[in-house]
């Protein structure tokens, strides 16, 4: 979306970071939030701010927390939450006169949108004008313009429309919007734009269904209209993987989807060149999945995702490592199960401390168990039991 870069994620996080304490050293740390935060719309920044404050001890928002939400939102129209923000930094019984005056912009505007895009949102609603579309958006264009005197510039209005509700923080509207814009609109680089902008407002709203539409879509069009630009494709992969995370690890069936995508050749070359730091995930998903019931052919392809795990966790250790790829070194390269053992229980306490990881803790910490089970009694004839931890010896 328009304003999708987010103030510099060094500047957003000093304050956090001096104030509150996160829950262990661990988490601090091992945070990867100045790295995740610039490939993140800032409208997806803001629930991992949220998360990181709920993470702190403080039972009070502090200063430092509200100025990192008010630098991050205050390019948005979302000006009634802005305004008391500001009001709550400065100690002000109400917003000042200037958020008040933002506001009612914000709402002559809409009413304007909204006026502009209703003859076109009716059509679009309409059976019998939908029953006569086809897959020919020129034709579509043509059929609209002759049979209902529609414009391109009222196709443009719901684009512009979609933006504007989506600043807002209607992400509902910005994404039926964006949407109906999508449907009839020729204009290839707003329709890739309109792609991103329903993929972030379904997010937003935990639509996970049509996220992952959404991400095979933004997929496609990064895999064929960019095909000429290497740069740009590293560029959006490495966008597309990070806002993955949100269905990723909140929508189970997004599951195998997405570590297959991750495994993809493409989209490990973009990791392991672009954002070493998401082998933390697919360490995550990689392991939490040996708890999950598999078929013959899932079970095969999961011990190959496990090798190549192995595999990318032995070269890419000089650039990144943290306890979930030490655990994968210490027990699967260097079979040292004292160590795999301490880097599970650091592992378990990051894990508790990531915005994406919190929901799998518990799942990570048995499955973990198991493999660090499955790999000694495969290799030693005879058992310490304190290696032993669930099930019994293969």
């Amino acid at each position: 979306m328009a304003d999708s870069q987010p103030t510099s994620a060094n500047t957003m996080l000093n304050g956090a970071e001096q104030q509150g304490q996160a829950p262990t050293d661990v988490a601090k740390e091992y945070s990867i939030l100045p790295q995740l935060i610039p490939h993140l719309d800032r409208h997806l920044v803001f629930p991992l701010l949220q998360f990181l404050e709920d993470q702190t001890e403080d039972e009070e928002t502090s200063p430092d927390q509200l100025k990192l939400k008010f630098e991050l939102l205050k390019q948005t129209n979302m000006t009634d939450f802005v305004g008391d923000l500001y009001a709550q930094i400065n100690g002000l019984d109400e917003r000042p006169q200037e958020y008040v005056s933002k506001r009612e912009e914000v709402l002559k505007k809409r009413d304007q949108y909204q006026e502009e895009t209703t003859k076109i949102q009716d059509l679009l609603a309409d059976e019998t004008v939908v029953s006569n579309l086809r897959s020919d958006k020129v034709a579509n264009l043509t059929y609209l313009k002759d049979n209902h005197n529609v414009t391109p510039e009222m196709v443009s209005a719901l684009f512009d429309f979609g933006q504007f509700q989506y600043s807002c923080g209607d992400y509902q509207s910005a994404s039926e919007l964006l949407y109906q814009f999508r449907i009839l609109s020729t204009d290839n680089d707003k329709v890739a734009a309109a792609n991103w902008g329903k993929l972030a407002s379904d997010i937003l709203t935990t639509n996970w269904e049509s996220a992952m539409e959404e991400v095979n879509k933004v997929r496609e069009i990064i895999d064929t209209r960019l095909f000429n630009n290497p740069l740009a494709q590293l560029e959006q992969r490495s966008w597309l993987i990070h806002w993955s995370l949100f269905p990723f690890f909140n929508h189970e069936p997004s599951r195998d989807a997405l570590t297959e995508l991750f495994f993809s050749p493409t989209y490990i070359n973009t990791i392991q060149t672009a954002c070493p730091w998401v082998l933390r995930y697919l360490a995550a998903a990689v392991i939490t999945n040996r708890n999950r019931p598999l078929g013959k052919n899932q079970q095969t392809q999961y011990q190959k995702q496990l090798r190549d795990m192995i595999r990318i966790v032995r070269q890419e250790g000089y650039e990144y490592s943290d306890p979930l790829t030490d655990f994968i070194r210490a027990l699967y390269v260097d079979f040292d199960f004292e160590e795999a053992q301490k880097k599970l229980l650091e592992s378990d306490e990051l894990l508790r401390s990531d915005f994406f990881l919190v929901a799998t803790a518990d799942s990570f910490k048995e499955a973990a168990r198991h493999l660090i089970s499955e790999s000694y009694c495969r290799i030693h004839q005879r058992i310490d039991i304190k290696y032993v931890f669930a099930g019994s010896c293969p």
